[in-house]
């Protein structure tokens, strides 16, 4: 397994498709700085990890995308949208739709914790503030945010991280307005990483990885949209970035 070392000024990481692992780990350790995590996903690898466990870096063969065309929204929810009283921003509250994130989903010993560390809640805000990471919020007509996710914009590629919910409907009315904003800015590839039922039913797919990382380069070869974001934000030098 490739180890990665986290003193290491210039992060590199192996060529994914000859992931050592059947379930697509790349590499192991290395950091969450700013410097990394743009190689990372530049390369089609993102962190996956519990808290107290080494870094995990992942390139999942088969990769589960969702292209802005490809949407597709079933007519109950369609009617949802219609008569929803929730209101979508964009960037207005990075923090609060991690800290949603974070919340365990559960009950049970499977569903009661959380992969978004600390450590992880810190390279994601550390993004954020690079102009690089951005989040869905979605509120309530008493101005409580009840649902959103949020992901990282790289040329004409979003990777979609993770979404919550606190009311019915909020996290897929929030997927259902990003997707579209995405695909009106010019976005072409949506990154879903591993599937899911759930988002399968909007649209996504899996393709091969090979597949996936040459229409990456083709994403990230192209001119970065202005996207949905309420103004572009000035990104800090990345070599300047580590935690």
């Amino acid at each position: 397994m490739y180890l990665l070392d986290a003193n290491d000024p210039f992060p590199t990481f192996p060529d994914p498709q000859y992931a050592a692992s059947p379930e697509g780990i790349v590499a192991i350790g290395g950091d969450l700085g700013v410097a990394r995590l743009l190689q990372a996903y530049r390369q089609g690898i993102f962190p996956w990890y519990n808290e107290y466990e080494p870094i995990l870096w992942w390139s999942p063969d088969p990769r589960l995308v969702l292209y802005p065309e490809w949407l597709h929204v079933g007519r109950s929810l369609r009617k949802s949208m219609r008569r929803s009283p929730l209101t979508l921003t964009f960037d207005q509250d990075f923090a609060g739709v991690l800290q949603g994130c974070a919340e365990p989903r559960g009950t049970t010993p499977e569903t009661a914790g959380t992969w978004l560390s600390p450590e992880m809640i810190a390279a994601y805000e550390r993004l954020y503030a690079h102009g690089l990471a951005h989040s869905t919020e979605a509120w309530d007509p008493e101005g409580r945010l009840v649902g959103g996710l949020y992901g990282v914009a790289l040329g004409r590629a979003f990777f979609g991280e993770s979404m919550f919910t606190r009311v019915s409907d909020a996290s897929k009315v929030a997927f259902v307005h990003t997707i579209r904003a995405l695909g009106e800015a010019g976005y072409r590839l949506i990154d879903c990483q591993v599937y899911s039922d759930h988002l399968a039913q909007f649209g996504a797919r899996e393709v091969a990885r090979s597949r996936f990382l040459a229409e990456l380069d083709r994403a990230l070869a192209g001119p970065e949209p202005a996207g949905p974001w309420p103004e572009p934000r000035r990104k800090a030098p990345i070599s300047s970035a580590r935690p």
